[in-house]
């Protein structure tokens, strides 16, 4: 009487499926969430900026603040661009909690570890200034188009500038920066991420906590770096449940 073969529980690796060794394993919910959350933020960051960056910076003229603001030229897409950046936030957000979720099931005592934290951190600072930054940034904007009143001088708009583009450049960069290395660390431990992209991140986030320019194309590189992970996410699809054991942290 022949005993049937017991089959060999274990974790499979990286990309594993049970299905046949050339086919790759489709990505559960939680995968497929922190990816095209990560796409649409990225997008939704991006279109806002665009848009928002109409208004005049810091080192333009008064004549540029009035021409501007009483001449026409806050229009429907300046408007546009201050109620995209929220629903870049929410995404941000959503973005954050589907990665935590990933690399928590991933590595179920990665919640024990400091950049497990720092990383939740890190994505609500950074939200929570880039929505106080767009705000004033574009205080005058809105005044232009649903108040009747008087508008505030050149000195009161490029102030209120200048407090946006410190609470975004100067803090808000600092976040995002740190949110990319923590995030790093943490999909590099969980194995999301092949080596070259980890250098790549750890270059990049280190050169946001550094760097001192106000140009809106740094705030580029932090929605850059989202999509590219996205991507990587939906691509390599990786195994959610099992692949990476917390061994050394197990009792006995």
């Amino acid at each position: 009487m022949r005993v049937p073969a017991r089959s060999r529980t274990g974790s499979p690796p990286m990309g594993a499926s049970d299905g046949s060794p050339g086919q790759r394993p489709e990505p559960d919910g939680t995968t497929r969430m922190a990816g095209w959350s990560g796409i649409v933020f990225a997008g939704l960051l991006v279109a806002g900026l665009v848009l928002v960056n109409r208004i005049p910076k810091l080192g333009d003229s008064d004549a540029a603040y009035k021409a501007f603001y009483g001449g026409g030229g806050v229009d429907t897409l300046t408007v546009l661009g201050l109620y995209i950046v929220p629903f870049a936030g929410i995404a941000c957000l959503w973005h954050m909690i589907a990665t935590r979720t990933l690399l928590q099931v991933r590595r179920p005592l990665s919640w024990t570890e400091v950049p497990h934290w720092l990383h939740l951190a890190a994505s609500v600072i950074f939200v929570c200034l880039l929505f106080a930054g767009t705000a004033a940034v574009g205080a005058v904007a809105l005044l232009t188009e649903f108040s009747s009143g008087p508008l505030p001088g050149p000195d009161v708009a490029r102030a209120l500038s200048s407090l946006g583009y410190a609470l975004v450049f100067v803090y808000g960069v600092r976040a995002a920066g740190m949110y990319m290395l923590t995030t790093t660390g943490l999909m590099r431990t969980a194995q999301l991420l092949p080596r070259p992209l980890v250098l790549l991140s750890y270059l990049a986030g280190a050169f946001l906590l550094l760097s001192v320019t106000f140009h809106p194309a740094i705030l580029l590189v932090f929605p850059g770096w989202v999509l590219m992970v996205s991507i990587v996410l939906l691509v390599h699809r990786p195994v959610p449940t099992g692949a990476v054991h917390d061994l050394d942290h197990q009792p006995g």
